[in-house]
C-alpha cells in the first residue's frame, strides 16, 4: 500500500480550478484501496498573506465542505487541519537545520519577490520547509503536484536526503505525480485560474452569483453573426473541461457556423457547471449551515494524523538526541 498526501491551502474559498485540477483527481486516488490516502487544509501556509483569523477560519471550514461534498469520506481518508497537528511546526525547526540558504534563495516563492525584500517575511522565505515537513511527517510515497510545485518536491527530497545521510533512512523520499492529462484550468481573464488573480469561479456560490460571475468572462468583440475561433475562446475552454463530449462538438459547430453568441456559450458553461455539480453544491450547503459537523470529522482526522506524525516525530528526536 502506498501512501498518497496532499493539501489545499485555505487563502480562500475553493474555485473550479482546484476542484478539477486538484480535488477530483486526489479523490479518484483515494477510491482506490490500495491508496492511503492523507489530505490536509493547509492553513498555516495562508499566514504569509492572510493575517485575519476570521476570515481564516471560514475558508478553512469552506475548504472542508467542499471536499466533504465532493465524495471525500473520512473513514476511509486522513483528513485533517495542518495547524492541529502542531508536531509539524518542531519538524520545521530541525528540517531547517538541514537547509542551506541558498535552496531556498532559489524557491520560486522567494525569487519571484526578491526585488521586493522588505515584502518578504521570514515564513515567505522557509515556506519549502514548511512544506517539506507536511510531507515527510506523513512518509508520503506520492504527493500529486502541479508542474509549478515540483520545484518544492525536490527540495523536500533534498532536505530528506541531508537528513538521513547523517542519521540514516529515517524520512520516505516522496515522488511526485503529475497528471499531464489535467489541463489548466483557465480564469474568467484568460490567466490560469488563481485566488492571487482574483480571477475565480466558485462552483459553490448561489446560482444568481454563480451566473454573473460566469457572464463576466472576458471574450473578444465579434458579433453574434460571426463565426468565432473556439480555441481560442475562455469559455469554450471551461466548457470542454465540463460538459459530454457530443455537447462540446455541438458548440464547437456554432462557434464555427456564427449565429451563435458568447451569451449563448456563457449560458450553456453556466448550466453545465449548475448540473455537473448539483449533488456536491446541495451538500456543501448543508456542511457549510452545519459547521459543528465539520469540526467534529476533522477532530476525529486529526486524531488520526497526530498518531503518524507523533511516532515519526519521536524517531527524529531520539536520532538528535533530545
Amino acid at each position: 500500500m502506498q501512501r498518497i498526501l496532499t493539501g489545499i491551502q485555505c487563502t480562500g474559498r475553493p474555485h473550479l480550478g482546484n476542484v478539477l485540477g486538484a480535488m477530483l483527481p486526489t479523490l479518484q486516488l483515494a477510491a482506490n484501496p490500495t491508496n492511503d490516502t492523507f489530505i490536509f487544509l493547509a492553513d498555516l501556509h495562508t499566514l504569509t498573506t492572510l493575517k485575519d483569523s476570521q476570515e481564516r477560519r471560514n475558508n478553512v471550514y469552506a475548504a472542508a465542505a467542499a471536499w466533504l461534498a465532493l465524495g471525500l469520506d473520512p473513514e476511509k481518508v486522513t483528513f485533517y487541519r495542518q495547524s492541529k497537528v502542531p508536531a509539524v511546526c518542531e519538524l520545521v525547526w530541525y528540517l531547517s537545520c538541514f537547509t542551506p540558504y541558498p535552496m531556498l534563495a532559489n524557491a520560486h516563492a522567494f525569487k519571484d519577490k526578491a526585488d521586493r525584500v522588505s515584502m518578504v517575511s521570514t515564513g515567505l522565505f522557509t515556506y519549502p520547509v514548511l512544506m517539506a515537513a507536511d510531507i515527510l511527517l506523513y512518509h508520503a510515497d506520492i504527493v500529486p503536484v502541479g508542474k509549478d510545485q515540483l520545484q518544492h518536491l525536490e527540495i523536500t527530497r533534498d532536505i530528506a536526503t541531508s537528513f538521513n545521510n547523517q542519521y540514516g533512512s529515517i524520512f520516505r523520499l516522496p515522488q511526485a505525480l503529475i497528471d499531464n492529462s489535467i489541463a489548466t484550468v483557465p480564469g474568467i481573464d484568460g490567466q490560469k485560474m488563481s485566488k492571487s488573480y482574483h480571477n475565480t469561479i466558485d462552483i459553490f456560490l448561489p446560482e444568481k452569483e454563480l451566473r454573473k460571475v460566469v457572464m463576466h468572462i472576458q471574450t473578444d468583440s465579434k458579433s453574434v453573426a460571426d463565426p468565432k475561433n473556439p480555441d481560442s475562446c475562455i469559455v469554450f475552454k471551461l466548457y470542454s473541461l465540463l460538459a459530454n463530449p457530443a455537447d462540446i462538438a455541438t458548440m464547437r459547430q456554432n462557434y464555427i457556423v456564427g449565429g451563435y453568441g458568447y451569451g449563448q456559450a456563457k449560458e450553456a458553461l453556466f448550466t453545465a457547471i449548475v448540473e455537473k455539480f448539483a449533488a456536491a453544491r446541495k451538500k456543501f450547503n448543508e456542511y457549510i449551515t452545519d459547521i459543528h459537523a465539520v469540526e467534529e470529522i476533522l477532530i476525529w482526522g486529526e486524531a488520526k494524523a497526530s498518531v503518524v506524525a507523533t511516532e515519526t516525530l519521536n524517531k527524529v528526536r531520539t536520532e538528535l538526541g533530545y
